[in-house]
């Protein structure tokens, strides 16, 4: 028997990379997944076909992250088309950057920045909490750069997930009577669109970690099946590093 049969998983930002790994692994485990996307309208639907198409139940739902209206709605969606929430992936976020005092940061990036990576998690779990079953599993993919910063121009990113980590683990507190675990993961250098490994910084990257290699999506993917597992139902407030060994 799959690990996760009769759940109901969403996955925000789930088209693309370390998202559509983990709604492809979850739904590989039973789960009926939901994903949320802002702009990649073909990728996610083609998502939701390979998934319906080994057997699973999969749809995808159109939710800016940044609107946490719309993150707020697209919680209520799901409920509403699945009958229950039982697993929250707060995947969605973007990149911006710039060094402190250069003169040329784009300013409405990084408000941007904020609003995805940070308030629009934050929106997510709170909508998530009001309305998941008891036992439930919440966990964001935060970022190692939120433990460690080893370069100049990455204040910001680091920012907003060193906010979500500590927001995981004062959530983790206030669901625990409810069985709700809250957890993040600290993803290192992973080969996706944001970050290829093809990119010319993909050097310099690989030498910050121990492996001295990028990740793939799948293994962020297993971690999440292991956080959404029962196997899990002793952890929470943590933070998992899979990151090759950066934060080290």
């Amino acid at each position: 028997m799959t690990k996760l049969a009769g759940k109901v998983a969403l996955v925000t930002g789930g088209a693309r990379g370390i998202g559509a790994a983990s709604a492809k692994a979850l739904a590989q485990e039973g789960a009926a997944v939901a994903i949320s996307y802002s702009a990649s309208a073909d990728a996610a639907e083609a998502l939701v076909k390979t998934i319906t198409a080994e057997g699973g139940k999969a749809a995808a739902y159109r939710a800016d992250q940044a609107d946490t209206q719309a993150v707020e709605a697209l919680v209520a969606a799901v409920v509403k088309d699945f009958g229950r929430l039982d697993i929250l992936v707060n995947n969605a976020g973007v990149y911006a950057g710039g060094a402190l005092g250069a003169g040329d940061a784009d300013a409405a990036a990084l408000d941007r920045l904020y609003a995805v990576n940070l308030f629009g998690a934050v929106a997510a779990i709170r909508a998530a909490a009001r309305v998941m079953a008891d036992d439930g599993r919440i966990i964001s993919i935060g970022s190692a750069l939120g433990s460690r910063v080893p370069m100049p121009g990455l204040a910001d990113y680091s920012a907003t997930k060193a906010g979500l980590a500590g927001y995981t683990r004062g959530a983790a507190r206030d669901l625990a009577g409810r069985r709700i675990t809250v957890n993040i993961i600290q993803p290192g250098s992973i080969d996706t669109d944001m970050n290829p490994e093809s990119s010319e910084w993909s050097g310099d990257q690989k030498a910050q970690n121990v492996l001295g290699r990028y990740g793939r999506p799948e293994e962020i993917a297993a971690g999440v099946i292991f956080l959404a597992s029962r196997e899990a139902s002793f952890i929470t407030g943590a933070t998992l590093n899979i990151d090759g060994g950066f934060t080290s």
